[in-house]
């Protein structure tokens, strides 16, 4: 595994916490490496906003507050509620059989799903973001691909996940066949309200916990 993705997914899983101080040095040592790709490592991360400069030396895993939770999913929920509108409208039929493929895959990564184990999280993770990518895909739209992209926070997706119940993955799985009936219906208004919800069932579910840690 290259240094960019063993880092980076040691803080989607929460080896690296937020606010844990990264160091060129600390991790060249760990992952026995020189510390240019380390330097090119921690450049993607901060570019991918994982990360944040720490005074002058080194970088601190990225802290999010319950205002930065409310501004992402508010507008992931703006931005990926407009990309299902436009699937709707613009998708082929190859398209629609992908994303049909990725929800059945969401669907087997939900039916063997393992609260507590970390590979089991990341599977469920992994396949409603391929799910969401088909859509963005089908709306032929690489302005609204690329704004999308920005505000896609991983490790809170990832947390989210670690923290749903059966419960709520079903109700995420149900919510992910309304939206591609309206994209097979071509019903971009539906489309783009069952969209909106599913983000803000995200949101709601990530600030409960929140709320509740810090209580």
């Amino acid at each position: 595994m290259n240094p960019f993705e063993f880092i980076r997914n040691a803080i989607i899983i929460g080896e690296f916490e937020p606010g844990k101080r990264l160091t060129e040095e600390a991790l060249a040592e760990t992952l026995q490496v020189s510390r240019t790709p380390i330097r090119e490592a921690i450049k993607q991360l901060e570019s991918d906003g994982l990360v944040i400069p720490f005074k002058r030396r080194g970088v601190i895993v990225r802290e999010f507050s319950i205002k930065d939770i409310r501004q992402i999913y508010n507008l992931r929920a703006l931005l990926e509620s407009h990309g299902a509108s436009e699937a709707a409208l613009n998708r082929s039929t190859d398209e629609l059989k992908n994303i049909e493929q990725k929800n059945i895959l969401y669907e087997h990564a939900i039916a063997n799903h393992i609260k507590s184990d970390i590979s089991s999280v990341k599977n469920v993770q992994q396949t409603n973001q391929e799910f969401h990518e088909e859509i963005f895909k089908a709306a032929k739209n690489d302005h609204l691909k690329s704004h999308i992209s920005k505000v896609i926070v991983v490790p809170l997706i990832f947390r989210s996940f670690y923290w749903y119940n059966e419960h709520q993955l079903l109700r995420s799985l149900e919510v992910h066949r309304t939206i591609l009936n309206a994209i097979e219906n071509q019903e971009p208004e539906r489309a783009k309200i069952a969209m909106k919800e599913h983000i803000y069932q995200g949101r709601d579910d990530v600030l409960k916990q929140m709320n509740n840690s810090h209580n």
